[in-house]
């Protein structure tokens, strides 16, 4: 086996052997294995979310939806597959089965599945299209295969581990090869199981007995890596969040055993025993799955850099989801905003300003020629720059022959032989002295930094402090074209919208009768007056000096909430919630006992049809509501529940929780906070919203 994995190296990096001759440095700490290699090597891929759910316009499904509801009349693999080949993506990872339990092929351990709904008349194969689609246009596939069933009448038990592997042996043996494998966290909880409709609680670390599950993973799939937010060690890690970041500090470490707090997903371990790296998954929506109100909530331009920049470009991976519409296609719009963002990245980084530029080192290995700094210009990714194992610290400058200008830095180690590097920075010869850029920790397969367009005909990068002798094999520098930000809208309390713009150079034009702004729209210079009642707004940032416009922000304002008092507390904080700044949060008293209640006076009888309810935004936030009742009253004194249930996947997507009910009048408003995601009785809100008739 030790010899398949040093050909499979030699493969992948050859400079590993070619440098062995020459007092090549010795390995250091965890290694990665072959196949996680070839998986940084990947970079950025997609997700694509598809399942009853879909249909019912739910965030997770149940386990109940009937398969009858499930007739995508447009699917077309290869769609999904066209776009994320054009947006620059390596492969795809399907969710074959979603927690609801409903497989996209016909399994033959359950009729819950495609082979039991209308479309193809129970004879399609999504997975079967999605592999042959994959194929078609050289990308690879992964499977995600949710542990918790929430249809399964055996979930919970023995015979379900069973019942698992099974359907997971018809994924990994009748689709080709699969890159990988994505173990959902979401294990236990409420659901339909076989018409029982109880909550089911199970130890995630013992019950899917993952030691043996993996081996039967790695005799099917030789080449695959593991995903697995929970149990046993996989091959990668969940990075703590879903919101598109990794850690500044980033290593692609952990320890084999033990539990894994965010801290540590967040940043890896520094002195860590196993190669545990990090993939960055979030959503170019929202939220994982389609929902038609979200059409207008795409993440922008500017979102989808600063993602790529705090993934790919902090020694991650990027897996972009889309979620695809109940027609079977991709969205246009996300379609759009993906092709952009790739357009964008290749206009970023088109031009390498240091390719084979002239490169000086204060310390080469041996004073070898095979290991000085031209190896970090030369283009070839099996070939570094190397200092003697004494040397922890020492500096490479580039020369680049005349003045230029640029933004954006990449560095890469030679990972093969280990993480190395806890601490470096990049200065610019500007006036005649040495102007630093940044000053960052690790690097890892690849570190890219952003910081202001500077001018210098010189660049030293130096390693400030290492576990061994820095291995460097990469380095770019480029001069990224300028993208507008497009600002934000709020609502104040007072019924009045403010528009923060992101940059304070540019011009803000902004519309209220739903026509797109263009620069003979209204100019923003302060609040705007919007009355009472609803309020769609729309508003764009123009720079004159360049003459470039950003995307146009859109937000749908309901009644304005001028009027709204909130009862049952003397403090004045509380209106935080009602501020339309997603920044801010109040807190229920911590001495407080749940079910914690608040309850508010809109001020007049409006006809109500839904609430809305944002969680506090800080990553930290431990009161997050999870399970709540939400009830009405026309005296505060009878309540009415109308809404009740959970807020689906709030803990890693913690955004706006939207939440409909039949449309009833009331002029009092309760929201229950039954549970939080520390099962403790702390209630925390950012924001809170009705929906009106």
């Amino acid at each position: 086996m030790k010899k398949i994995f040093i050909a499979l190296i030699i493969l992948i990096f050859p400079g590993v052997i070619v440098y062995g001759q020459v007092n090549a440095p010795k390995p250091y700490g965890p290694l990665p294995s072959a196949n996680q290699l070839r998986w940084q090597q990947m970079e950025y891929y997609a997700f694509v979310h598809f399942s009853v759910n879909t249909y019912t316009d739910m965030s997770w499904g149940f386990g109940n939806e009937d398969p009858n509801i499930f007739n995508p009349s447009q699917l077309d693999c290869m769609q999904w597959a066209r776009i994320c080949k054009e947006a620059g993506m390596k492969g795809i990872i399907i969710t074959a089965k979603h927690h609801s339990g409903f497989c996209l092929w016909p399994s033959k351990y359950t009729e819950y599945s495609v082979k039991n709904c209308p479309w193809k008349n129970g004879k399609g194969d999504i997975v079967r299209e999605m592999s042959d689609a994959c194929k078609a246009y050289g990308l690879k596939l992964g499977i995600y295969l949710s542990p918790w069933d929430r249809n399964s009448a055996d979930y919970g038990k023995p015979e379900y581990i069973t019942y698992f592997r099974n359907q997971l042996r018809e994924l990994l043996t009748n689709y080709g090869d699969i890159f990988e494998i994505w173990f959902d966290g979401a294990n236990g909880g409420s659901g339909y199981y076989g018409g029982a409709n109880e909550t089911r609680k199970i130890d995630a670390k013992t019950y899917y007995d993952w030691a043996n599950t993996y081996k039967m993973i790695r005799e099917l799939q030789p080449n695959i890596v593991i995903w697995n937010d929970g149990g046993d060690r996989a091959d990668l890690r969940w990075v703590g969040t879903e919101a598109g970041y990794i850690g500044e500090t980033n290593w692609s470490l952990l320890n084999k055993t033990g539990d894994v707090p965010e801290e540590m997903l967040r940043h890896g371990v520094e002195n860590g025993n196993a190669w545990v790296p990090g993939e960055v998954n979030t959503s170019i929506r929202p939220e994982w799955f389609y929902h038609p109100k979200e059409d207008g909530k795409v993440k922008t331009l500017p979102q989808l850099m600063d993602i790529y920049y705090n993934s790919v470009g902090r020694n991650a991976t990027l897996l972009m989801n889309f979620p695809i519409m109940p027609n079977g296609l991709i969205n246009e719009k996300d379609e759009k905003a993906a092709l952009d963002f790739a357009h964008a990245v290749k206009a970023a980084f088109a031009i390498n300003l240091a390719k084979n530029a002239p490169a000086k080192a204060t310390n080469v290995r041996s004073k070898n020629a095979i290991y000085n700094a031209s190896k970090v210009t030369d283009g070839n990714k099996n070939s570094y720059w190397s200092t003697d194992d004494s040397i922890k610290s020492a500096s490479i400058t580039i020369d680049f022959g005349k003045a230029v200008s640029f933004n954006r830095f990449l560095v890469q180690e030679y990972i093969a032989l280990g993480q190395r590097v806890k601490a470096f920075s990049i200065e610019a010869w500007v006036k005649g002295e040495w102007k630093l850029l940044d000053k960052q920790t690790t690097i890892g397969y690849k570190r890219i930094l952003r910081f202001p367009t500077v001018s210098s005909t010189k660049l030293r990068f130096t390693v400030l402090d290492a576990k061994a002798c820095p291995l460097i094999t990469n380095m770019e520098v480029y001069k990224a074209p300028q993208i507008l930000t497009p600002p934000i809208i709020i609502r104040e309390q007072s019924g009045k919208v403010r528009i923060i713009p992101a940059d304070p150079e540019s011009d803000i034009f902004y519309t209220l009768d739903g026509s797109i702004p263009t620069r003979n729209a209204g100019r923003y210079t302060g609040l705007i007056e919007t009355g009472n009642g609803k309020a769609e707004v729309k508003a764009m940032a123009y720079n004159a000096v360049t003459g470039k416009s950003s995307t146009v922000t859109i937000e749908h304002f309901d009644i304005s909430k001028k009027q709204w008092k909130i009862l049952g507390t003397a403090d004045s904080n509380v209106y935080a919630i009602m501020d339309g700044l997603e920044s801010t949060s109040w807190h229920q008293q911590q001495n407080t006992t749940a079910p914690v209640d608040l309850i508010i006076d809109l001020g007049q009888t409006e006809k109500l049809a839904g609430f809305r309810y944002l969680p506090d935004q800080n990553w930290w936030a431990s009161d997050i509501v999870t399970n709540y009742a939400f009830y009405i009253s026309n005296d505060n004194n009878q309540w009415q529940l109308v809404a009740s249930g959970e807020f689906a996947n709030i803990k890693n997507n913690p955004l706006w929780q939207t939440n409909m009910f039949k449309p009833i009048n009331a002029r009092y408003i309760k929201l229950s906070a039954l549970h939080n995601i520390q099962n403790n009785n702390a209630a925390g809100y950012a924001e809170i919203d009705i929906i009106t008739e």
